[in-house]
């Protein structure tokens, strides 16, 4: 089917059809626009939310229980979720809402310029119509003349009183609008056949031309349309699989969940390392009163049937101390008995063999072991912290210890590194004077020096709690049930969370300390250093210092050591030979593996 032939005189209802397809080619596009405009709102949504349940904490309040730590993986995973959606929505506004506007300006200016060729082709055949008429009405008022000519003639030709000269003058105008008459019928028919011509190729070349142009215009746009809902959906289909990868995430992150290791992180953390209060001695107050000879023995109330009295037991176990319970009240001191006592005097009791102040003593440590209980809300008000942490319970005192132990075992590290360093540049600038002032680098030296000083001392002097704290744990270990000791870790084994257990051959040894004289030694090393990366030499070195090596510019070397802030990097040459050579002199490459190592 084609426009051109089946609606040649539909000009006007193509011009509203084509209209249409671009108004709802259009409308589409604000469909679009819309939708990515929820897209990009909901994504915005979704970060705010992950970042409100997600703030930001130091590194020793992060949660360790696997419940925080799921919880905030699957935030993780949402916050990726999210950025999915942006992605949707930015290819939505680029491939789709941002192709269909370009493609209706374009569809727009199409139309525009096929309209008015088909308006010009209508104007030009209309004024060809225009032409013919008037031919044709000019040759209609001249036939008629011509006709009122001849009946002039024809009267004044058959009156005899008509004058010959009144004749040939009728007979002259006859002549002359017969003349005329013929012109006219000869131009008439000059427009006819012009008006005729163009009518046809108006209505067989030009409007069939014209419309089928709008037709694979209005074509186009269908097929366009096709294609955007086509993309359309998959903009969202590219993502499913990273939406899919997200969800995953999340399921994974619930099924770590463990409360076995919530429970065991509880104990970690809160766990003081004191032992329960033993049981309190019987202390006998009877001993001054009277008794019959059948009530010579001590025992706990009877009554009937030897059932013991539930008030009393009720009593007892209201009375009984407890570590976070109310301090019990001290007995009052009895004075000892006399030497010269015997055992049984006239119904009176000896006191127990536990003296009074040994009950005191033994209450005394109990409530000096709940004094050292931290107080986690004092804590939270700014209580102060003491340097050597004896305000925490044994074994949040040896986790904190041993942690902070570590930490100052790296800071050393990073300053021996440095004093090496700094020495190697000293060595360099007094073999080469022309490359520096070794007596610069001495301030920095002795800073260097003074810092090391600085961490060993604070390191022994932590060792020392630590050992402190370790000995005292040990002898109450000792003392516990074996059954309990196969709950520990292995020996000389760290726990998940950073402590120790307890180790009783190496409670009072101190960590290894770092050598300090362990780098004097690399250049002996036997086995040769792997290579860590490459370097393309930049200019030429001489090498001519004991150590460095020599280097043509171009020349491509392993790097066996990067530069660590003295200038000088060690590389191997393909033969085998290591040397020193300057850092700025060599363009490196390190391998991916090996960067921040």
């Amino acid at each position: 089917m084609s426009w051109g032939t089946d609606l040649w005189d539909q000009f006007e209802n193509l011009d509203k059809h084509t209209q249409w397809g671009i108004d709802f080619l259009e409308r589409y596009a604000k469909f679009v626009k819309e939708r990515l405009e929820i897209e990009q709102t909901y994504a915005k949504q979704l970060r705010s939310l992950v970042k409100k349940y997600c703030p930001k904490r130091s590194k020793e309040d992060e949660p360790r229980f696997t419940s925080c730590l799921s919880f905030y993986s699957i935030l993780n995973e949402l916050n990726d979720y999210a950025g999915q959606r942006e992605v949707v929505a930015e290819e939505m506004g680029h491939k789709v809402y941002g192709e269909l506007m370009r493609y209706s300006q374009d569809l727009k200016g199409e139309r525009k310029h096929h309209l008015q060729e088909g308006r010009k082709a209508q104007q030009s055949l209309d004024q060809c119509w225009k032409h013919m008429d008037n031919s044709k009405k000019k040759f209609e008022r001249e036939c008629k003349e011509a006709e009122k000519s001849q009946l002039i003639y024809e009267r004044l030709d058959s009156d005899i009183n008509a004058t010959k000269s009144e004749v040939e003058k009728a007979k002259s105008q006859l002549y002359l609008r017969q003349h005329m008459a013929e012109e006219s019928k000869n131009e008439y028919a000059a427009q006819l056949q012009n008006f005729n011509s163009e009518q046809w190729k108006h209505f067989n070349v030009a409007i069939p031309q014209i419309f089928k142009n709008l037709q694979d215009m209005d074509g186009r746009r269908t097929v366009k349309l096709g294609e955007m809902y086509q993309s359309f959906a998959e903009v969202e289909q590219r993502v499913i699989p990273i939406i899919s990868k997200c969800l995953e995430g999340m399921v994974t992150a619930a099924k770590n969940v463990d409360e076995r290791r919530d429970s065991g992180i509880v104990v970690e953390s809160f766990k003081s390392g004191f032992e329960p209060p033993g049981d309190f001695p019987f202390e006998d107050f009877s001993q001054n009163i009277q008794r019959t000879g059948s009530d010579g023995t001590i025992g706990t109330p009877k009554t009937e049937g030897g059932k013991p009295d539930p008030k009393h037991a009720v009593s007892r176990t209201k009375n009984k101390l407890w570590l976070f319970g109310k301090k019990p009240k001290l007995p009052p001191s009895i004075p000892p008995p006399p030497p010269s006592l015997p055992r049984f005097l006239s119904g009176h009791f000896q006191p127990p063999k536990f003296s009074t102040e040994r009950i005191a003593n033994h209450l005394s440590k109990i409530r000096n072991a709940k004094s050292k209980i931290p107080s986690f809300r004092a804590v939270k008000r700014g209580a102060p912290t003491l340097e050597d942490l004896s305000h925490l319970p044994p074994e949040q005192r040896r986790k904190k210890l041993q942690q902070r132990i570590d930490e100052l075992n790296k800071e050393l590290q990073k300053e021996m590194d440095q004093r090496d360093a700094l020495n190697k540049m000293k060595d360099v600038y007094e073999k080469n004077p022309q490359m520096g002032d070794p007596g610069s680098l001495q301030p920095k030296i002795s800073e260097t020096i003074c810092n090391m000083e600085k961490l060993r001392s604070e390191i022994h002097k932590n060792e020392s709690w630590l050992a402190e704290v370790e000995g005292k744990h040990g002898s109450r270990s000792e003392r516990r049930a074996s059954a309990d000791v196969n709950h520990h870790a292995p020996h000389g084994r760290e726990s998940p969370e950073g402590s120790y257990t307890d180790d009783h051959s190496q409670e009072h040894r101190s960590p290894p300390q770092p050598d300090p004289h362990e780098f004097d030694y690399e250049f002996d090393d036997d086995d040769p250093l792997p290579a860590i990366g490459h370097c393309k030499a930049l200019y030429s070195f001489d090498g001519s210092n004991e150590g460095t090596l020599v280097m043509k510019e171009n020349e491509v070397l392993y790097i066996i050591e990067e530069d660590k802030g003295d200038g000088w990097t060690r590389v191997r040459k393909q033969g085998g030979e290591e040397g020193y050579v300057p850092t700025s002199y060599v363009e490196i490459s390190l391998e991916k593996n090996s960067k921040g190592s």
